[in-house]
């Protein structure tokens, strides 16, 4: 049995709900290569999941939700952000599965108007059914959730809670099959890929891609770009979910920790606030190439390879994957941090 084989085995022996349209698509971005001069650079649309605008949370919730239903849950409790991405697939998950949803939404961008709270994904938010609860930035998330499930309880309910952006060993699954998904997309192009860039944020993307192609071709660098502005904390927690990934699928041996790298650099002052670098990634890959990015992840993460070429540690000679995490709707209310 090959690595891949053996990988997918283990995989399918973890409890899933269809949620996702996958495969998703791998394109070139022949336009925004010519511009940096090289190197090649590739798409991977995970921002075409399909469910409630897309995203790359959706993965994840496949193994999650599976979770909730083998457990007799009737109601969803999770978290994030105002404009949390991973929160509006959640919600619209919910939906599609007939579960109550409850969000718990901290105040921790300082950014925008009156709109930030209204338009966007909190807007996708209500109208998937969701029970939005707003938050001051210093709310404990997790003990938030505890106390709202509790609550939810002693009605009878039977909640279950997912952590911020989903990542934990459980939603990282769906960044290994991600992994796998990618590999088997390689081998029917004859794709020899130098290095696989994402955003990085709760690390749960990470995780997944550097358990996946740790097991599968340590050949191809996983690189994230901390979009958080904490990289040490990120980088930590991404290798904390790799080894529970390993240990979860029984791959053989350790989990290598020398394949989290984690670029920093790229998220500005804070998480969520603009920078000009993400300004022109979101500018060029849509005026370039027709494709959306998000001020907060896709955005700062597009900036990683640009920067990268450009200091020369990307060279014209490589081929670069690029995995679109998603997160159209925030474009909306940081609608004036792109004018």
């Amino acid at each position: 049995m090959d690595r891949a084989a053996r990988l997918r085995k283990a995989l399918d022996a973890a409890p899933r709900v269809t949620l996702a349209h996958l495969p998703t698509p791998l394109e070139p971005l022949d336009r925004l290569s010519a511009e940096l001069a090289g190197p090649k650079i590739l798409v991977k649309r995970d921002d075409c999941t399909g469910l409630g605008l897309g995203g790359n949370k959706t993965r994840k919730l496949e193994f999650l939700l599976a979770e909730a239903q083998a457990q007799g849950a009737d109601t969803v409790i999770s978290t994030g952000g105002i404009q949390s991405n991973h929160v509006r697939q959640t919600a619209a998950a919910a939906a599609k599965l007939g579960l109550a949803c409850e969000l718990v939404l901290t105040r921790v961008v300082p950014w925008g108007g009156a709109d930030y709270e209204l338009i966007g994904n909190i807007q996708l938010d209500r109208l998937f059914g969701a029970k939005v609860h707003i938050h001051d930035g210093e709310t404990d998330r997790a003990a938030a959730m505890q106390a709202l499930a509790e609550g939810l309880m002693a009605k009878g309910k039977k909640p279950f809670l997912i952590p911020t952006g989903g990542s934990n060993a459980t939603g990282a699954l769906g960044y290994v099959g991600a992994a796998l998904e990618l590999y088997e997309q390689f081998e029917a192009d004859a794709l020899l890929v130098d290095a696989i860039v994402h955003a990085s944020s709760s690390s749960g993307t990470q995780a997944g891609l550097s358990a996946g192609f740790a097991a599968l071709d340590r050949s191809v660098q996983v690189i994230g770009i901390d979009v958080d502005a904490d990289h040490e904390a990120v980088a930590e927690e991404a290798r904390r979910l790799a080894r529970e990934v390993w240990e979860v699928l029984n791959l053989e041996g350790r989990f290598p920790e020398d394949a989290v790298r984690l670029e920093s650099g790229y998220a500005g002052e804070a998480y969520g606030l603009p920078t000009p670098e993400m300004r022109e990634a979101v500018t060029l890959s849509a005026r370039l190439e027709g494709l959306l990015l998000d001020p907060v992840y896709s955005g700062k993460a597009m900036a990683g390879p640009i920067g990268m070429v450009r200091c020369g540690r990307l060279s014209a000679g490589d081929t670069v994957v690029f995995v679109h995490t998603g997160g159209t709707p925030a474009l909306f209310p940081y609608r004036a941090a792109l004018e």
